[in-house]
């Protein structure tokens, strides 16, 4: 696939998230894809995922377990080669505290034969986690 064929797969898979369906992204991973979103292990959804069955429970069932209101906006798609860099934010609440967050957010895609075989995400992991324990937050609204 050319760079703007990987755009144009990424912008599918952050539509899907937004209709919540998460059924095409796992679709669109492959059997190997490596899926990082490192940080506290108090977030359910951070770690380190392999294979679309890990990435589909843990990172977007922990996602959809744990929060609403959700919203994510990415601004910018840049593509080199097999990579896809986006940038923009993402808020939420926390179903358990009642605290929302509103952070810049990077996630950084590698394509493999029309699919994504990594992800890496990358944003404000201070205010997401305090969000998830109730302590105030200057990026809460």
């Amino acid at each position: 696939m050319n760079e703007q064929e990987n755009i144009a797969l990424i912008k599918q898979m952050y539509d899907a998230f937004g209709r919540g369906d998460i059924g095409t992204i796992v679709e669109h991973l492959t059997d190997d894809v490596e899926w990082l979103a490192e940080g506290p292990s108090s977030v359910a959804y951070f770690g380190k995922m392999k294979g679309p069955a890990e990435v589909q429970s843990k990172f977007f069932g922990g996602i959809a377990g744990t929060q609403e209101d959700m919203k994510l906006a990415m601004e910018d798609f840049i593509a080199q080669g097999d990579g896809v860099a986006t940038f923009g934010r993402y808020s939420a609440r926390v179903k358990a505290t009642g605290k929302r967050f509103d952070a810049p957010l990077g996630h950084l895609f590698r394509i493999r034969g029309g699919k994504v075989a990594k992800f890496m995400n990358l944003g404000d992991t201070a205010a997401v986690a305090e969000a998830y324990s109730g302590a105030a937050s200057s990026s809460a609204a």
